[in-house]
């Protein structure tokens, strides 16, 4: 289930990051637990950020989950978004977001999520992506950089 709050400013004075991750942040998180993006799994299982989702953004990492490549089963993808799935606010992006002209017509739902879920930040590792940083009134961030944000333990 997917937690549904208003969007926007009302976190102030907190250091609550709401964050929209791009798909294949999220599955390099799920799916390599001793990887480079452990980090943001035990952010978003902890509470230190929140993951924005959509209806699109939703559908999108099923339809990868179900990618040959990753040799998943039905009940391994259920476990995998069982464990993001739950953290996640839900946004509803339902009038048309203006942004930027991207590339590829898949990242398009990440662009608008960012800009209607008001995000701290759209976190991806996708140049194509990256390269509207300056486009986007959200920044637009690698992992690395997103965890430089995070307060240190």
């Amino acid at each position: 289930m997917v937690n549904s709050r208003p969007a926007g400013p009302e976190r102030t004075g907190t250091n609550l990051r709401r964050w929209v991750l791009d798909t294949y942040v999220v599955l390099s998180a799920l799916l390599f637990p001793s990887g480079r993006l452990t980090w943001l799994r035990d952010a978003w299982r902890s509470g230190t950020i929140v993951p924005l989702a959509s209806a699109e953004t939703t559908t999108e990492l099923i339809r990868v989950l179900h990618y040959p490549r990753f040799g998943l089963g039905p009940g391994e993808q259920e476990d995998l978004l069982a464990d993001y799935l739950p953290h996640c606010e839900s946004v509803v992006v339902s009038e048309p977001v203006t942004v930027p002209q991207c590339r590829d017509p898949r990242d398009r739902p990440f662009l608008e999520l960012a800009v209607a879920g008001q995000a701290d930040a759209l976190v991806t590792g996708d140049n194509d992506l990256l390269a509207l940083a300056d486009a986007l009134p959200i920044p637009i961030v690698t992992p690395t950089a997103a965890l430089a944000t995070l307060p240190t333990p």
